[in-house]
Order: structure tokens, then sequence, then C-alpha cells
């Protein structure tokens, strides 16, 4: 504001000063606080009713699309891929115990003879021998040449062997057919199958991650031991050994089979086993025996020379 200047001519120049943030004093309409001045500084601001109103509809929106997404989509919870369903407690414990026998028949050391009756229904014995230096023999009667000659299987420290042994379709002294090394497969053609229970299929036996399922089973009649029926799951294409029935006593000694190859049940009492198998005679340049008997003496009118 200027001063006046005293010259009556002159009116005198007044200037309001802005109004303070807060000061209602002088806006028309609007009354100041009770007694003039100020408003207190901690005086509530309201807010413009018809913004209060659109911040309150942005908000119901808001929350109702959070809401329906929570409703849509449920957390999802990552968690590993569920494992197959365990195997019956009973199939386990069965599993346990026949693997235990057959790793004691692996270790068992013993002479015996055996009963074979195969799926013809035709009877013979059968002679086991597992020596302590782990090599085996067995003879098979009638286990070559569709069931006229009498052959023998042994396997030692130096090699895989078939040994044909005198018999009404073969007279002739016993010799042996190096088939291969030791922990060599027969060849199915050779193969009476018999020695099988007693050699590589007790090694299946013995391992879990086999495709075998194994329960509890019934001994035949006159028959010792524990028994196990063997059978292959959907996951095995080709079966290592024959399902069936598997029998043990408690030393791991084999007393019964019932397989494809027909049964096998023990006949005699077990007897020591000799430190190591011997041939059953000298070892020659020849071919072995065939299990099925030659094409001209299966033909009308063959005959064997």
């Amino acid at each position: 504001m200027i001063p006046p200047s005293g010259d009556p001519s002159r009116p005198e120049l007044r200037f309001r000063p802005l109004p303070l943030a807060g000061d209602t004093r002088d806006e028309p309409g609007r009354r100041g606080p009770p007694g003039g001045g100020r408003a207190a500084q901690n005086d509530p601001v309201h807010a413009h009713p018809r913004a209060a109103r659109r911040l309150t509809g942005a908000l119901s929106v808001l929350l109702s699309v959070l809401l329906a997404a929570c409703a849509a989509d449920p957390p999802t919870t990552v968690t590993a891929s569920t494992p197959p369903d365990p195997a019956p407690a009973g199939a386990d414990a069965a599993w346990d115990e026949l693997a235990a026998l057959a790793a004691a028949a692996r270790d068992r050391h013993f002479t015996a003879r055996y009963t074979h009756v195969g799926a013809d229904g035709s009877a013979r014995d059968v002679t086991v021998v597992s020596a302590e230096d782990g090599s085996w023999r067995i003879d098979v009667p009638g286990g070559a040449l569709g069931g006229t000659a009498d052959v023998s299987l042994a396997a030692t420290s130096d090699g895989l062997f078939q040994c044909g042994l005198p018999s009404a379709g073969r007279p002739e002294a016993a010799t042996c057919v190096r088939l291969g090394a030791r922990d060599d497969a027969v060849p199915d053609r050779l193969d009476p199958r018999v020695q099988h229970p007693f050699t590589d299929w007790l090694a299946v036996l013995t391992d879990r991650r086999t495709p075998l399922v194994i329960s509890p089973a019934s001994p035949p009649d006159g028959v010792v031991g524990r028994c196990f029926t063997v059978d292959t799951t959907s996951a095995s294409l080709n079966p290592p050994l024959d399902v069936g029935v598997y029998c043990f006593e408690a030393d791991g000694t084999p007393t019964h089979v019932r397989a494809a190859l027909g049964t096998l049940t023990l006949a005699s009492p077990v007897g020591p086993a000799p430190a190591t198998v011997a041939l059953a005679g000298p070892v020659v340049d020849a071919e072995p025996l065939d299990r099925d008997a030659p094409a001209d003496a299966a033909s009308p009118g063959g005959g064997t020379s």
C-alpha cells in the first residue's frame, strides 16, 4: 500500500492480500471459523463429494475384478510327479523270501537225484551235481535226439560242455563237445532246459529288478520247503525264465519246479558235493547232439544210421 500523499485529488490505492490456503474469511457465501481468524492448522480438508463418489466407484470395480480373478484361477501348486503305486506288502515279503532262498541255492553245493516229468508225461531221473568250486554237471536221460540219446551238460573252468552218453540212440562211448565259455548259454537247438532251475534261473530269482510278480504258493503233495508262484509283468516281453512254481528248503536246496519244462521233484536225500565235477568223457572235435530227432528219423520209413 502506497502511503497517502496528502493530495486530496489523488485517491488512495489499496491492495488486498491474497487469501492464504484454508482462509475462507473473504470468500462470499462461506463463513470462517467462529470468532474470525484463520482456520486451525489441523482442521480436516473435505474432498469434493463428486470426486469421492468417483473414487469409491473405481475401488468397487477394482475389488470386483480381483475377487473374480481369484475365484476363476485358484492358485496352482507345483508338486513332484506321482510315484507308481507301491507293490502290496505281501508281494514284497514273498519277493524278499524267494530272493534269499535263491541266493542260498546259488551257494548250495550237493549231489541229488530229481524226477523229471516232461510235458508229454514221460518220466526220467536227472542227476544234479553242484561242486564246491562252482562247477556243475547235470545228466539228462533222453535229453537229445528226440528222447533216444542221453546227454550230460557240464560247466567247468575250461568251459561249457555237452557230453553224449551211451544210450539206445547213441551206443558209442561217452565223448564231450565244448559249446563255449563257462557262462555262455546253451544253444536253443541243444537245450534240454532241465538245467536252468539249478543254474542261470537262480540268478534271475535273486534280482529284484526283474519284472516278475511273486506270491506264496502251497507245496504240492509230498514236496517239502517253501513254494512261490512266479509270474511275469506286462513289461516283460521276453521272460528270462519259465513262469511257474518254485520250491526250496530253508538251506536253499531246490525241492520242486513246475514250469513249461514239466516238473522236477527232489527224489533222493541230498548227498555231499565233490570238490569239482568231472566230464563224462574226453573232449573231441565233433558236432553236439541236437535236442530233437533228426528229420530223416522222424519221416515215415526213416531211421538212424
